[in-house]
């Protein structure tokens, strides 16, 4: 329960402080460094030289990492019921993790994005935060990813265009460190390849019963390949968003892309809408790639039981999904936009995030937020940037307003049933006399006219 609700709560400072520390990067860090000092030590860190960079790759990881022991902890056991819920609710939301799915996406991830796109310098202003800056930075630094970077140079060769550094060359002996890393990296990729694919084989994974082994792995390289689609749909969509409209019509099938995603307020329901997606695709993977070994099966490829132990907490699937599903699709779509958004596949799936979104599905994660940076006091960045009136309580934007309507009417609603249902029991006991008034042999009539008289 505590390693779940911990792990939910580090997500979603993950989710906000990324968008927060991107954001707040082109700020002047003297315009907050009173205000908000430790929010100053967290961009002092996030930003210097190269390290943004590093701190979204180790991050990635994290995340990564982070769901898998999130749907460890709480994926239910075969058969298991709960709360006398008929079988086919136990199947839907125990069985299928859809349960889990919501809890993560709305708790652990929306609620924070919403909340962080204005209030980036009350939102990263806590010692935790700096803590997740620094293990970030620290997983990036043990070479667990980097061979995200040797893809990210190859294209630099396929493209012709040097690899953007904001730090000096690296000497000799930095040169021979990071090829050795990169080195191990590929190493670690290939056996935590095999190790995962040996335990699919051997269906000694959490992945459902009664699915064929072929399907389990055309199932995991399908999920990588959508996600890769779907981490590489953000950041092309944002490396377009200032190019002249001129320049993407030469482009029929990106240019179509980019009028559905850029009209109106298209672009914030494709990014829920994407999350969403992304994240149920997480929990799938992690259903496929979470090993089980069972009392008395042997440890995969006969590792001591302490190495074993290690292959179970989903570390070695976190690794594959990071740099196969994410990183290295991500560096694909930075350097070629207008190609990647070309995709004939783009367009369906930016009207797929769009519908999720547009199903109300995670709606909640509106209401959750409002209420949240109400209680802990979190304020628009132009408050403190640009001297702003202080924002009170009272809704100030158009959804914020309608969820206080929506609340309201149902606090009426809910007000206005149980006063109907308190008069239906009591005027019917009154008159099938089973009242006090009853055993003092008054009739109902007469009972009722006393009743609303007084």
């Amino acid at each position: 329960f505590f390693i779940f609700w911990f792990l939910i709560f580090w997500l979603a400072m993950m989710e906000g402080g990324q968008g927060s520390l991107v954001g707040l990067h082109p700020i002047d860090k003297n315009r907050y460094a009173h205000s908000h000092k430790i929010t100053a030590k967290c961009t002092h860190v996030a930003h210097k030289g190269d390290n943004l960079e590093r701190f979204i790759i180790g991050r990635q990881f994290l995340v990564v990492l982070v769901v898998f022991v999130i749907n460890l902890m709480g994926s239910a056991a075969d058969g298991a019921s709960v709360l006398n819920l008929p079988e086919w609710a136990n199947e839907l939301f125990l069985a299928s993790g859809l349960a889990m799915i919501l809890i993560t996406i709305v708790l652990g991830q929306l609620t924070a994005q919403v909340n962080s796109a204005n209030c980036m310098l009350d939102f990263i202003n806590t010692y935790f935060m700096l803590f997740t800056v620094y293990v970030s930075l620290a997983i990036e630094m043990s070479g667990l990813l980097h061979s995200v970077y040797l893809v990210q140079l190859l294209f630099s060769k396929i493209t012709g265009e040097p690899v953007q550094s904001n730090e000096a060359p690296r000497s000799t002996l930095m040169s021979i460190l990071f090829w050795l890393r990169v080195l191990v990296s590929i190493a670690v990729l290939g056996f935590s390849f095999a190790v995962t694919l040996s335990a699919v084989v051997n269906k000694q994974t959490t992945m459902w019963e009664g699915v064929p082994v072929y399907v389990s792995i055309i199932l995991f390289f399908a999920l990588m390949c959508f996600v890769g689609i779907m981490e590489g749909m953000q950041i092309a969509l944002f490396a377009v968003v200032n190019t002249p409209e001129e320049d993407l019509v030469q482009h029929s099938r990106a240019y179509e892309s980019c009028q559905l995603a850029f009209a109106g307020s298209n672009l914030q329901s494709f990014l829920i809408g994407r999350q969403i997606c992304v994240t149920i695709c997480m929990f799938l993977i992690a259903r496929i790639t979470t090993l089980d070994i069972g009392e008395n099966d042997e440890n995969i490829f006969g590792v001591s039981d302490g190495m074993q132990v290690v292959f179970d907490t989903g570390l070695l699937g976190a690794v594959i999904t990071t740099i196969v599903a994410s990183l290295c699709w991500r560096i694909v779509a930075s350097s070629f936009p207008v190609s990647f958004l070309s995709n004939p596949l783009i367009y369906a799936m930016i009207r797929l995030c769009l519908w999720f979104e547009g199903s109300g599905l995670c709606s909640a994660a509106w209401v959750i937020a409002r209420y949240q940076k109400v209680y802990i006091g979190l304020q628009p960045d132009e408050i403190y940037l640009n001297d702003a009136e202080r924002h009170s309580a009272a809704p100030h934007t158009s959804r914020d307003k309608d969820i206080v309507l929506t609340m309201n009417t149902i606090k009426y609603i809910y007000s206005i049933a149980l006063l109907t249902l308190s008069l239906a029991v009591v005027m019917t006991a009154m008159f099938t006399k089973q009242t006090s008034a009853a055993a003092m042999n008054i009739p109902p009539a007469a009972a009722f006219f006393i009743f609303w008289f007084l």
